[in-house]
């Protein structure tokens, strides 16, 4: 009985990391048309740059790798203490496109 126990929360915590590494990789599309990609990561409020790796105008390259860097922080008013707060507001990614 305690197998089966220990193997149940295996599975459990598995399949739990499974699913945080599924939503990760959601989060930042990785191939395709470069300016729809770079025009969707922007949408969201990240900055891109551009790694162009054929000289290819944008309007007729594709993504072939998006890599996260650091975190955009802004500076807000925190509403219950009057005190500023940093806050993620967004990523660098480095998009790169031939």
């Amino acid at each position: 009985m305690k197998t089966l126990t220990v193997s149940a929360a295996l599975a459990a915590t598995l399949t739990g990391a499974f699913v945080g590494l599924a939503a990760t990789a959601a989060a930042a599309p990785t191939a395709g048309d470069a300016q729809s990609t770079i025009k969707e990561l922007e949408a969201d409020g990240n900055r891109v740059v551009v790694n162009n790796m054929s000289g290819t105008p944008l309007s007729q390259a594709t993504v072939v790798g998006v890599n996260p860097g650091g975190d955009i922080r802004s500076t807000v008013p925190s509403n219950s203490d009057g005190m500023n707060q940093q806050v993620v507001t967004g990523k660098v990614y480095y998009v790169d496109v031939r």
